[in-house]
């Protein structure tokens, strides 16, 4: 008989919050940050993730149960880039568990697994396979500079007319920013305002 290899992944973090971003802000969500990124945003939050030598390897069957001593119904898979790894034996034991997987992703990597959301937030670092852009549900574009309004508006004619578009203050710079992307909504009404509320909040 064969064995069936398990894939194992490396996880810089996994917990049961709010999502703060973007179209599902405010719902709960597990959120599994997979370790490993060659994107390299400068401003990134998390550039732990980036090394995924640093960070233990998990079974799958571990965290799907793990995730399912909570209550949640949604799994957010996010990274670092977590479509660095293949996540089809992931997102299966997901989906078989009952649960709606999400993705938070770049697309500067080919897509992988069973998704219900997917979410690209392209990056100027290293940008997104044109084949994933159609597939997009939600368009996250992190403003920080005022050129970024040109990049976002170049990306909005990349996906879908049904994908949700966003613009997000990058954090260090939300003062600043947040008012000029204010006006560029109220200029171009099909975008919507992504503020990170999980940092006002003060949960994960």
């Amino acid at each position: 008989m064969e064995i069936k290899e398990t894939i194992l992944l490396p996880v810089m973090e996994h917990f049961y919050t709010i999502q703060g971003e973007g179209y599902h802000q405010g719902r709960a969500a597990y959120f599994i940050r997979l370790a490993g990124c060659d994107v390299g945003c400068v401003w990134c939050d998390v550039k732990d993730s980036w090394d995924a030598n640093k960070h233990p390897l998990y079974k799958v069957e571990d965290l799907v149960a793990t995730v399912k001593t909570t209550p949640a119904e949604i799994v957010v898979i996010t990274g670092g880039e977590p479509l660095m790894h293949n996540l089809s034996e992931l997102t299966a034991a997901l989906k078989a568990a009952g649960l709606k997987t999400h993705i938070e992703t770049s697309g500067a990597h080919p897509l992988s697994g069973q998704l219900d959301w997917v979410c690209v937030s392209p990056k100027k670092f290293k940008v997104p396979l044109p084949d994933i852009l159609p597939l997009a549900n939600e368009l996250k574009i992190v403003v920080y500079n005022k050129s970024d309004f040109q990049w976002a508006e170049n990306y909005a004619t990349m996906v879908s007319p049904k994908c949700k578009l966003f613009l997000q203050p990058e954090w260090s710079k939300v003062a600043e920013i947040t008012p000029l992307i204010i006006e560029c909504i109220k200029l171009n009404p099909k975008w919507e305002l992504s503020i990170q509320a999980h940092k006002y909040i003060n949960v994960p």
